[in-house]
């Protein structure tokens, strides 16, 4: 592996850690199993890393490993007092699976539908959800009082919302 490969290779894989810890979290009711697991699901990616093709869909490649390493896990201690129940781990997997592909649908929504907003409405987002941005910041920044920033950002989300939930809708058919 090149080593600007190697490099996206663990950007992908640290971006991803919290997605990955939810997901095996939904299928191991014990936090330090979920840690044991999320150590091994790890060791098993860098391996792996090779089979990774750039451009496909990481999370979905890595959940898939976690299920595997879930099962092992699963397997190995079968000797606890909780029974092993491979469908339900499948099924439980399948959901969150499906979750996981929703949010990827939703942030995709999401930025069509900010860059629908106007600009001044844009960048009033973008600087109270960038790192360190308050209401409080913006207000001062303006000259205008926090309460009146507050009602223009609760506005901006309603309309956000409600074209969110039309996209959505729209894509499904309904």
């Amino acid at each position: 592996m090149k080593p600007e490969e190697t490099e996206n290779f663990v950007q992908l894989l640290t971006a991803h850690q919290s997605k990955l810890y939810a997901y095996i979290r939904s299928l191991l009711p014990d936090s330090q199993a979920v840690q044991d697991v999320l150590q091994e699901t790890n060791l098993v990616l860098w391996r792996r890393s090779e089979e990774f093709e750039p451009g496909t869909n990481f999370v979905a490649w890595a959940c898939k490993v976690a299920y595997f390493q879930v099962l092992a896990y699963y397997r190995d201690n079968k000797r606890d007092s909780m029974v092993f129940n491979v469908e339900l781990v499948s099924m439980l997997a399948k959901q969150n699976e499906e979750k996981l592909a929703g949010s990827k649908d939703l942030q995709r929504v999401l930025s069509s539908c900010l860059a629908k907003l106007p600009e001044q409405s844009r960048r009033l987002i973008q600087q109270r959800y960038a790192a360190g941005g308050s209401v409080q910041a913006i207000a001062e920044e303006q000259g205008r009082s926090v309460g009146a920033v507050s009602q223009m950002l609760y506005r901006i989300r309603q309309l956000l919302q409600e074209c969110v939930q039309k996209s959505l809708a729209s894509e499904q058919g309904e």
